[in-house]
């Protein structure tokens, strides 16, 4: 068991690297200012933003569609966001009857119109369903924005906008990605809350 002492290190050596990545943000505001102006003009134009993740990326999807149908930190009418993993039924039984690769894909060839966007979450970029998911997103005539990891992995040539957080640590991109969409979700409520 560690000591006091070298466990207090482990817990600043974490945060540090936490910050640095943080630190590291910046270069992607243009990208992430992008974001923001696809979702919000099919928003505006009616659309709607479809999300998808596997594990702490669900959790992510899940959570930047909470703040956009109800409200992050303002009253304004609900924004149409959907994560594609939310209908349990659904998901159990595409992965039980085409395979787990197609759950996002068979989600959003149902749900998503010309028009929308997929937000595609992946720290590897490399999720076989994510994947699937990103080219049914073509297919659709759906825009293609990916949160991903440093390298972008497979992603990054299937999306129209590739945000790549600069580390290889999952967890250090995972708090990177919700950071992200706490500022999409802030800017969009800004842009179209009086739409």
């Amino acid at each position: 068991m560690a000591s006091p002492t070298q466990q207090v290190d482990k817990i600043m050596a974490i945060w540090n690297e936490h910050v640095e990545v943080a630190k590291a943000l910046p270069r992607l505001a243009s990208a992430v200012s992008s974001a923001v102006d696809i979702i919000g003009s099919s928003l505006a134009a009616g659309g709607q933003l479809l999300i998808a993740g596997n594990g702490g990326s669900a959790a992510d999807a899940q959570h930047i569609a909470a703040e956009l149908t109800g409200r992050f930190l303002r009253e304004r009418r609900p924004l149409r966001a959907l994560a594609l993993h939310v209908n349990t039924s659904a998901l159990t039984a595409i992965g039980n009857d085409y395979g787990y690769e197609h759950v996002f894909a068979r989600e959003l060839s149902a749900h998503a119109r010309p028009g929308d966007v997929l937000l595609a979450i992946s720290t590897s970029g490399n999720s076989p369903n994510i994947r699937r998911a990103i080219e049914a997103a073509r297919k659709s005539n759906v825009i293609v924005i990916g949160l991903t990891g440093e390298s972008g992995g497979q992603m990054q040539t299937g999306c129209d906008l590739c945000l790549c957080v600069p580390s290889k640590s999952t967890a250090r991109i995972q708090e990177m990605h919700i950071t992200i969409g706490h500022t999409i979700c802030e800017l969009l409520e800004e842009t179209l809350a009086g739409a």
